[in-house]
Parts: C-alpha cells; structure tokens; sequence
C-alpha cells in the first residue's frame, strides 16, 4: 500500500481564490488555463505537499481540517469542474481529452464526498491527522535555514490543526459518525505513542540530530535546537495529549456496535460512491462479491496444488506449518530489516530484463514507526519528493516478529517496493504530464493493481524459487481476493467482524495479527481495499488481450512501459492506452 500509507488529502489553509472566468482563446488554450489554475489553487489548500514539492510560498502553514475549509474547497473544485464542462472535446489532441477526463474525475470525487456526513470521519486505523503530523520531518526538505525556520513554525501551529480536527471529530461524535468499537483497542497507543520520554528522542527532533547547515551558526543551530524542544514539551507533547484524554473521554464511549458502513447515516449510497471512485468502475458491491468469491476458489486450488508439491496432505497442513515454524520468522528486527533490504536489492537487479525506463530516484528501507506497527499492516510505501531530495522508502513492521514470516518477503517487496509502488510512482514524478498527474492523481485500482500485478510478474522475474515463497505469494493474492469478499461482506451484506476474520484465517496464511489489522482497517476505511484486485485483473486482461493480438510482435517491456507511461489513470483510460499501442503495432485489439 502506497501513501499511503494511503493518506487522504484532507485540505490545507483557506484562500481566497475565485476560478478565472473561461477564456475565448480556444479549446487547448482553456483546458491549460483551467489546469494551471487548479494546480496553483491545489497547492495553497495542501501547504504541507507544495513544500515537499518545491512550492515554498505557503510554507508557515498548516493544512485546514475544518468543516468551513472543506466547503470552501468543494465550491472551488465545483467551479473548477463547471470549466472544465464548457470546453468542448472539439480541438483538443488526445493528450488534453485525457488530462480533462482525468482532472474533471478527480473533482467530481471531491464534491461528491463532501455532500456526506462521513467527510468528519477523519482518521482510520491506518491514518489521522496527529498520526500525519507525526511524519511531518519524513516528508519536507531539511537543507537550508529557511527549511528549519519553517518546520518550527509549523509546529507552533500544531494546536490549531488539532483543535479542528478534534472540533470536527466532537460533531461527528454528536451525528453518530463514529468507528466501531471493534476497530479502536490499539488506536490510543498511535497518539500517546508520539510522546517522548526526553525531547531528544521525540520524532519532532530527529531534523535537529543531523548535520548543521552551511548557512546557519552554531549559535543559530543552538536557539534552532532549543526552541524545538521547547516546542515539543511545551506545545506539542500537551496537544497529543488532549486528543488523547478528548478520545478515552468522549469518542470511545460513543464508539458504535455495528461494523458496517450501511449503518451510518446514507450509508449504502456513501458505500456506493466509495465504491465507484475506489475502482473506477460502475461495479455494484454485488458484483464485486461475486467475482472475490470466483477469485477465491481458483487461488485456493492452485494453493492446494503447491502443498502437495511440498509434501502435504492440503494446503491447510502446509499453512500451518509456515504460520508455526520458527524457521520462517526473524529473531529480532534487525534481522527482518536485512533480510527485506536484501530481497529489495535482488529485485533491483531484474528490473532491466523488465523495463524500458526506470526511475532515478531511489528508495530507502526503514522501520514502521513503533506507536502505530502494532495496529497496522506488514508494510507500506512512503512516496519521496525529487524536487525536495526526499527519496522513497520501503516500511516495514518490525513489531510482532514471531507473525512476520520470512516467505511473505519477496511477494511484499515487489509490492511495496520494486517493481511496485516505488518504481511505477517515482516514474509518474518524471513524466511530462501536468504536475496534477504527477503529483495529485492516485487512482486506488491503477496504484495498488499495478503493485498487485508486480507480485505476479514475480513469477516471470523468478522470485519464487521455494513452495514457502510460492504459497507466500498465493497467499497474498488470496488475501486481495478476500479483501473482494470481506469489505462488500462488511459493508454491504451485513457481516460480522468475527465473519470476516474467519473468511480470512480460512482462505489464507496471513497471521492472526495480519488479518486483525488487515479487517479493522477493511471496517474503519470502506472501499478502498477494493482496487487492488480489480485493477490487478484488468492489467493482467488487458495483458492477455495485447499478447493474443500481437503474437510474436508481443514486448514484454513495451508492455509495461505502455502501461506506465501515463501515470495513475482509470481504468477505461488505461485500456485506451493499451488499445492504441497494440494498434500501433500493427493488430487490432
């Protein structure tokens, strides 16, 4: 899972910024005026993401979590969207149709979401605003004085961001738009879990421990140093603090009984819309049960295949020998880090018999931070910034060794890493492609498919040269097909909690501790474990399709690359894509 880590883009300081009114230049000169104008408005309601993209004008702010905000931008991308409706396709090369059809999803989304009370529901068990802000280091440029000026005043503003995200949470609380009680037994630790013992240790510091700048004193470094921990103690650690007390106190008391969305005020049409938008498809959560459950059957039969292969009765002999085994789990967290770095350097190495093109930036492997590793999954990608030197980096969760397993490994990098999430975002940053796309386009079924497909491009790359390794991936497929099952199960069938966590212990070999985080996070955050399998398959279809038609002509690389060479897209405008290459090697698709 990428970036976030899956991290919503909740908004960012409010500005006065009318959208200009259409042009009369033509139909490519509208669409590029709309588009600059978008992103320039995108950039001053998201400060955090501009600085990490070189934009440095909105650098002593902090993004805006209130209701007020939220309107305001739902306005402005409404009136953004009312222009981009009056330019005709007529004269626009294919190019624009599709950064038009791309731009114009992409606000619809965001209107529609804010006409349901569900849009105060900002945290899950996987992101919230305090758990944001704790990465704030992670994510913005630390090379000159002016970088160090504006990170402290952006912690100096940290009681304003969380006063209205606790203001806006108090509503939801007072509306019923609340988690389940089911989800939250370990969400306190990921905000008392920031609090350090001495200011030195606090993640807020880590920028102060590294290597002075050329164009700061050490008597500046110093005052720089001291005002930090004075922050930390006396700002930030108090605010974190609060939230704290605000959710023993007021929110997990009103936490809710029922685990579906359905059961939240217009829930069945908000599932819907997440639906939609998660997949980019019109699928119903019908459908999409039906084809998790068609996947279940053909994954569970080709895990039986390998048990067998290795010397078991059934695949649930074979499942309970790689959950119990202590050969399969590192003995300390150094160990798994090694052992992920060194699977991620091997991947490195095939890229080139894959790919055409391959990013310049590279990534790093680091720790999932300890306040939040308990209560979320095995890994995830944090996306880096070329503009701002910020490269990407591989997490991995190093809590709860004894249900980390070795031979989920190379299924995990080659999702989270190369040639997944790394490798197809840090290409999307390099594309000649408006800085929207490149920066502010993260469809869910194009970004996880692809990470998906890459587990099964493993194959092709031979990366699973053991039963252990194959059942590993097999069962990290399975769990996407689950995901299918479990999150329309949940959200639009009734289930139970304890419904879906046996749906999962029974079909894969993730660990108890996996699927608990893995279902509370299918319950706190409706939908969008959906797009992975669906965008898997439809990359492998439209894989399928181009080599029925090009035979011998088929390029493996060529392929890829065609895929890629657009950035994050819907679906149907990827199949666009792969349609006019395969037409453009002479058959029809």
């Amino acid at each position: 899972m990428q970036q976030g880590r899956a991290r919503a883009v909740i908004g960012g300081a409010l500005l006065a910024l009318a959208p200009l009114a259409p042009a009369r230049a033509g139909p490519a000169e509208d669409l590029a005026a709309v588009i600059a104008d978008h992103w320039a408005w995108w950039l001053s309601v998201n400060p955090e993401q501009a600085t990490a993209l070189g934009e440095r004008r909105y650098d002593d702010r902090v993004s805006d979590l209130s209701l007020e905000a939220a309107d305001a931008q739902a306005r402005q991308a409404k009136a953004f969207l009312d222009r981009l409706k009056a330019i005709p396709d007529t004269g626009l090369s294919p190019s624009d149709r599709v950064n038009k059809g791309v731009l114009a999803r992409l606000l619809d989304a965001q209107v529609a979401g804010n006409g349901f009370g569900q849009r105060q529901m900002l945290f899950t068990t996987y992101y919230g605003w305090h758990q944001n802000f704790a990465e704030l280091a992670s994510n913005v440029p630390f090379l000159t004085r002016a970088d160090y000026e504006s990170y402290l005043k952006r912690l100096a503003l940290y009681p304003q961001l969380n006063g209205q995200g606790i203001a806006v949470t108090a509503k939801a609380v007072r509306e019923g738009f609340v988690q389940p009680c089911a989800v939250l037994g370990g969400f306190a630790k990921s905000i008392t879990g920031v609090i350090a013992p001495v200011p030195e240790k606090s993640r807020f510091y880590a920028p102060f421990l590294g290597t002075r700048p050329a164009d700061v004193s050490a008597a500046d470094w110093a005052a720089f140093q001291a005002r930090a921990k004075q922050l930390i103690t006396g700002t930030l650690e108090p605010e974190y603090r609060r939230f704290a007390e605000f959710f023993a106190k007021e929110y997990l008391p009103k936490c809710r009984q029922s685990v579906g969305a359905s059961a939240l005020p217009q829930g069945a049409a908000w599932y819907a819309l997440r639906v939609r938008q998660e997949t980019t498809t019109e699928l119903s959560p019908d459908q999409i049960h039906e084809i998790g459950l068609r996947e279940v059957t053909r994954i569970r039969a080709e895990m039986e295949q390998v048990a067998r292969q290795a010397g078991f009765a059934d695949r649930a002999a074979f499942v309970a020998e790689l959950r119990t085994n202590p050969q399969y789990y590192a003995k300390d967290a150094e160990t798994l880090l090694a052992t992920a770095a060194l699977e991620a350097k091997r991947h490195d190495g095939l890229l080139p018999r894959f790919f055409g093109r391959l990013p310049r930036l590279p990534y790093g492997v680091k720790p999932i931070p300890a306040e939040t590793a308990e209560g979320t999954t095995t890994a995830y990608y944090g996306l880096g910034s070329p503009p701002a030197g910020i490269a990407g980096t591989y997490f991995v969760n190093t809590s709860k060794l004894p249900q980390r397993p070795l031979w989920e490994l190379p299924a995990l990098t080659a999702h989270e890493a190369v040639p997944g999430h790394h490798l197809q975002i840090a290409l999307q940053q390099e594309l000649d492609l408006p800085p929207f796309r490149k920066y502010a386009s993260g469809f869910t079924a194009f970004v996880e498919g692809w990470a998906l497909y890459t587990e099964r491009l493993g194959i092709d790359m031979g990366l699973y040269d053991t039963p252990e390794k194959q059942m590993g991936r097999l069962s990290y497929e399975m769990w996407r097909a689950c995901r299918l099952v479990v999150d329309t199960g949940l959200h639009a069938k009734g289930w139970s909690k304890a419904q879906a966590i046996g749906f999962m212990h029974d079909n894969t070999a993730l660990t108890d501790a996996n699927i608990e985080a893995e279902v509370n996070r299918y319950i706190s955050w409706p939908g969008q474990a959906l797009g992975y399998k669906i965008g898997e398959l439809k990359i492998r279809e439209l894989r399928a399709k181009a080599e029925s038609a090009l035979g011998p002509k088929f390029d493996l690389r060529g392929f890829h690359d065609t895929v890629l060479g657009q950035g994050a897209v819907p679906l149907d405008v990827l199949e666009a894509q792969v349609d006019a290459w395969i037409a453009a090697r002479g058959a029809r698709p």
